[in-house]
């Protein structure tokens, strides 16, 4: 049986853009908000959020965000596996 070959969910460009963010961050010199006015980015997850912002905004090949409620249903999902796997690995 032939495997199925993986989509890629981000291009490259778009992870180009998120090192280059990436890098500013590790300066010092990256600054969230409209134009740079913003404060110091304080955080790894804000920085990558930023560079993906940027991408998107490019026009590059990035998924779109996910809404609160399909967040929430993801993690319901995902607890309610992890507790049914714990209680048949105990017997």
């Amino acid at each position: 049986m032939a495997r199925k070959a993986k989509k890629r969910r981000y291009s490259r460009s778009a992870g180009s853009d998120v090192e280059s963010e990436m890098r500013r961050y590790k300066k010092g010199t990256a600054k969230s908000g409209r134009g740079g006015r913003g404060g110091r980015v304080k955080s790894r997850k804000q920085a990558i959020a930023i560079g993906l912002s940027k991408a998107r905004k490019k026009g590059k090949k990035v998924p779109k965000k996910a809404s609160k409620k399909t967040a929430k249903k993801k993690t319901a999902k995902r607890t309610a596996k992890k507790t049914s796997k714990r209680k048949s690995a105990k017997r």
